[in-house]
């Protein structure tokens, strides 16, 4: 990375107030605690301002309306979002945008359409009438099923796996190790006590911008289809089960589930080790905070919840706080027993 500060405060839309030389070259991006000299750090939160007094960072971004208590060394650069300019910079030096071609071995069926500007990784298999869309990259290891479709613009880290007729939208990116279109897990009980395995003949639909986290697994409908509407984030370890569908700019964290039939709306965000049952119904805007469960559907919009079952946050905190006073009330009630029997023993004598 070689770029100087007045290209910084071009592609940032920021001000540099001091009287410096704009030529003066950047080498890295990284924090305020591990800059050093020609780097570029950052401030985006209260809690780092000691941070930027001691930083050997030769130039920090910070908001608009930043004002020093006293001497920085290094040269700032005023924008108005710090994060959005942060991105800016590192989309611009992401290795993986850059590749190009097609490695060896890989195999592509046929009937498969190639549009201009993929990679293709080495050992990566393209199966039968696919289609892959303008400047994909997919790298080595992945498995592209019979007839899948994929946008353009598209990521599919090392080892991802597409089962057959899904459909990726443009702009998404998939990490290593995630699964779409397996089978969804239907089984139905017989009379003997054994189980007998529903068919699962639909598939996978994701749509525009949507991030999907290592070994993330994502199962096809039993006939339909399973949904994954514009900009979901998907964390890594996720299990979405057949026929669900998540609405759009979901977010969802680490090692959550979502059982089969389940409908999440629209900006829903789900802590890490949620669960949530079948055939549910989730409205748009709510809230679940880490290892909540949610056994039935919520109609009302934008709620915030917690707990196993859920309740309103405020509820499962106030029941928490009753909860640690437990042992203490269960100590007193259990002197005023004593105390009450020997009362009994006084009264009978």
């Amino acid at each position: 990375m070689n770029i100087s500060l007045a290209e910084i405060a071009k592609i940032t839309n920021g001000k540099i107030k001091q009287e410096v030389k704009q030529d003066i070259l950047i080498t890295h991006i990284s924090t305020l605690e591990d800059a050093r000299k020609g780097g570029l750090s950052f401030l985006h939160l209260a809690k780092y301002h000691p941070a930027i007094y001691k930083t050997k960072a030769s130039a920090v971004l910070v908001e608009e309306e930043f004002k020093a208590e006293k001497k920085i060394n290094a040269i700032l650069i005023h924008v108005k979002d710090v994060y959005t300019s942060l991105i800016k910079l590192l989309e611009m030096y992401d290795h993986n945008v850059h590749k190009k071609g097609i490695e060896e071995p890989v195999f592509i069926g046929r009937d498969v359409k190639l549009s201009e500007g993929i990679y293709l990784g080495a050992f990566s298999y393209i199966s039968t009438h696919a289609q892959i869309g303008k400047n994909i990259k997919i790298y080595p290891n992945c498995f592209i099923g019979e007839g899948v479709s994929i946008g353009d613009n598209t990521v599919l880290y090392a080892g991802v796996k597409i089962y057959h007729n899904c459909r990726i939208g443009r702009n998404c990116i998939i990490h290593s190790g995630a699964v779409i279109g397996s089978d969804g897990f239907g089984q139905l009980p017989q009379a003997d006590g054994s189980y007998k395995k529903i068919p699962q003949i639909g598939k996978v639909i994701i749509h525009d911008d949507v991030e999907i986290g290592a070994n993330t697994t994502i199962d096809r409908a039993t006939m339909e289809a399973t949904i994954i509407q514009k900009g979901v984030k998907l964390d890594n370890q996720i299990q979405v089960a057949h026929n669900v569908e998540i609405g759009e700019n979901t977010v969802i964290a680490s090692q959550s589930g979502v059982s089969g039939s389940t409908k999440l709306g629209k900006r829903v965000l789900v802590g890490g080790q949620v669960g949530f049952a079948g055939h549910l119904e989730i409205a748009d805007g709510n809230q679940f905070g880490a290892k909540s469960g949610i056994p039935a559907s919520i109609k009302e919009k934008d709620g915030k919840w917690f707990g196993t079952p859920v309740m309103p946050v405020h509820d499962t905190l106030r029941l928490y706080a009753i909860f640690k006073k437990m042992p203490g009330l269960y100590q007193k009630i259990h002197q005023q027993e004593k105390i009450l029997e020997e009362l009994k023993k006084h009264l009978k004598k």
